[in-house]
């Protein structure tokens, strides 16, 4: 099965994450989504498939959301242009099966070790 990982090297994590794929076997795709950031339809068509909403993926703890005035409890439109804009303040990993487009937030890693398993 084959997976794409929103990823920063940076971010333990988003390596723990791209680990557990890669070590099941799978075959990943990796966008480095702080160089190549997510549109804002990428994003909203992301979060939909993972049943996910712009608050639970911003990271609204990062200094430059407060300089920005949002919150997690800010409007859904205003966080995705935002995170759109700033990609850094996208929370991390997401991880995508490529065959049915469904999408986690690899926070906690069980996450994505129940991707990996549920086909359905």
């Amino acid at each position: 099965m084959s997976f794409t990982i929103l990823h920063n090297p940076r971010c333990s994590k988003s390596r723990a994450a791209l680990a557990a794929l890669e070590d099941a076997g799978e075959t990943v795709t990796i966008r480095a989504y702080l160089s190549d950031p997510l549109t804002e339809d990428e994003l909203r068509e992301t979060l939909r498939r993972g049943g996910l909403t712009p608050a639970e993926v911003v990271r609204a703890e990062e200094p430059l959301a407060a300089e920005l005035g949002l919150t997690a409890d800010s409007p859904a439109e205003e966080l995705l242009a935002a995170m759109a804009e700033h990609p850094q303040l996208l929370n991390r990993p997401i991880v995508i099966r490529d065959a049915d487009g469904r999408a986690v937030l690899g926070r906690p890693l069980d996450t994505v070790y129940a991707l990996m398993k549920d086909h359905s």
